[in-house]
Parts: C-alpha cells; structure tokens; sequence
C-alpha cells in the first residue's frame, strides 16, 4: 500500500466498517477481461477470515462466471465526503475502503443457502431468521466469497 499513513489494521474497525455498508462489488474473470458487479452483501467474520455472501439468477453471466473461475478480487467503499478548495489540485475527499481477493464457491443445500440468505438479509435489515419458500430456496443462487486477501485503507477527518 502507497500510503501505509492510510491502512487500517485493526480488525475490530475494519469488520465495523464493513458491518455499516451495503454494497460489494465483486470483479471476475471473463476470458481476458474483467466483469464487475456491484451486489448487495451480508458476511461473517470467523477463525481470522472474512466470509461475504450474496444472491442472484442461477443463470447469466455472473452465475456463469462463478462456476467457470472461483478467484475474484471485491471492493467496498463507503465515508465519502469531498474535500473542496478554490486550488483544483488542493481537492481531496475523506473515504474508507476494504479491497481484496477471494475464492467464490455457490452454497449448495437449504442449510447453507439459508445461513448465506440470513446473512443477507441481517445486512440489509438489522433482523436475523427469515422464513424462505421451498420454491424461492429451489430458484435462487447463493454465492460465498472467502476472503484470502484484504486490506484497508481510509482517510477521515
């Protein structure tokens, strides 16, 4: 990291961050280029290692692109605020960000799409056990992203 004045080390703040956004954009690999796509999240924190989980179609390009290569990069980013001055090169902006890089897997079994989709859901609400359809579990996609590399960095103030 560049600007190691910048990094965020300390876990507690990290997962704090990480806990108070929304939005995970998830980069893969699509034969020579790379696709990304923002998608709402939930995750966990467990044994050292950040674990995020998100939904779809079980068909189209991300879906597809999951099963053909589980290495992926992520970014969150949130605290933006601009830093204005009357000099264009005295402009800056105060931010915090996580990015990194994982091993994307899709959750097989009710139990499991159940623990990824409540993880979702606690992300989004505040509110854990939400009671899911045979028929809605049947037709969704849970994906999981296991973290192996993160960092993060901000500039508050």
């Amino acid at each position: 990291m560049r600007r190691s004045n910048r990094e965020i080390t300390d876990v507690g703040a990290i997962e704090r961050f990480i806990a108070k956004q929304h939005i995970i954009r998830i980069g893969l690999y699509d034969n020579g280029e790379i696709y990304i796509v923002p998608v709402n999240y939930g995750y966990e924190y467990r044994n050292g290692v950040f674990t995020f989980y998100f939904h779809g179609a079980r068909a189209g390009r991300k879906y597809g692109l999951a099963k053909a290569n589980p290495c992926v990069g992520f970014e969150i980013d949130g605290e933006y605020r601009p830093l204005l001055s009357d000099n264009p090169c005295a402009c800056s902006a105060c931010f915090q960000s996580v990015i990194g890089s994982g091993r994307l897997s899709l959750v097989d079994g009710n139990e499991d799409k159940i623990k990824g989709l409540d993880r979702i859901m606690y992300q989004l609400t505040g509110k854990s056990e939400h009671t899911y359809s045979k028929e809605m579990l049947a037709s969704v996609a849970v994906f999981r992203l296991e973290a192996t590399q993160l960092s993060c960095k901000a500039k508050l103030g």
